[in-house]
């Protein structure tokens, strides 16, 4: 491992998540006790969704190179030795082309972490279960100081849970989420806010969800060129800006709304406004990124 520890300036874009925003309610195979899944093209949205609780390591790898195979096998013994503290993904590349792609593989395995819904890169190629270890310390750290500290209950995969029951709203949003019923999600999400306007948790899930609803079936290259066409039509900003958190291109996201909220005013001002601060809900009010953003809205602002 470098001699650097993973900081929060790792959940940047370096993974392209805004090809997989649909989510399927099939989100993979679970092992024996929970800890392991399998991740799909069609259900890692759900995965990463799931990410705002637990942790998670994904481990990109394929059937074709037995010693990637071997790999996973102990990253899943470091995933017991952790006793839950975070999840493992598995993803076979031969069958997930759109996960492939998103990740720009260009050899297995890989490895990298997931919090809060957002990608932190960490190494290439198969290590020891010891210096996978190191890496999911540091990985832990940076999901603690993001507030994500939940844990897979260990047990049959049936059983397999985080170890804190979650709200039932929230769990009827999660749900929803699962089945791809995401305007059950977003229900579930405002009535939890309208039982506890301070539900923090049920603030950033419905900001979440609302951005998978924004980007469903989005043509990523066909919103870019609306918007590069239309540098005035706000809505066309707003999906650019959409597309760039799901993707992990976050301050390009920021930036590009601060820019329109100057050159705006009256109601169109305020809703590219309300959209960034929403934005600012799904990235996490602590990241850095929406700390210095917030100082530039205020700037535009005034």
């Amino acid at each position: 491992m470098t001699s650097n520890p993973i900081s929060s300036a790792a959940l940047r874009g370096a993974v392209d998540l805004s090809t997989l925003s649909q989510p399927d309610p099939a989100t993979g195979a679970q092992d024996g006790n929970g800890l392991v899944i399998e991740g799909t093209d069609g259900g890692f949205q759900a995965i990463v969704t799931g990410t705002q609780k637990v942790p998670a390591i994904a481990v990109l790898w394929s059937r074709r190179l037995p010693a990637s195979a071997d790999f996973v096998e102990v990253v899943a013994s470091v995933a017991v030795a952790y006793e839950g503290r975070f999840q493992l993904v598995t993803i076979d590349v031969d069958a997930n082309p759109g996960l492939l792609q998103a990740f720009q593989v260009q050899s297995v395995p890989v490895t990298l972490g997931l919090v809060a819904g957002q990608p932190v890169p960490l190494f290439a190629g198969a290590q020891t279960a010891e210096q996978v270890g190191v890496y999911v310390d540091e990985l832990l750290k940076l999901a603690a100081e993001h507030g994500v500290t939940g844990r897979v209950a260990v047990g049959a995969a049936d059983e397999a849970e985080t170890e804190t029951e979650l709200p039932p709203l929230h769990q009827e949003a999660f749900d929803a989420i699962e089945r791809d019923d995401l305007d059950a999600a977003v229900d579930a999400y405002t009535r939890a806010l309208a039982q506890n306007p301070a539900d923090d948790e049920a603030a950033v899930g419905l900001a979440q969800v609302k951005l998978m609803q924004r980007t469903a079936g989005v043509d990523p290259q066909a919103a870019r060129a609306a918007a590069a066409q239309a540098p005035g039509d706000i809505s066309a900003q707003m999906l650019v800006a959409d597309l760039d958190v799901l993707g992990g291109h976050v301050e390009d996201a920021f930036v590009r709304l601060v820019e329109v909220v100057r050159v705006t005013e009256g109601d169109e001002r305020d809703t590219v406004r309300e959209h960034l601060v929403e934005l600012f809900a799904v990235v996490g009010t602590h990241d850095e990124r929406v700390q210095k953003a917030r100082r530039a809205l205020m700037s535009a602002l005034f």
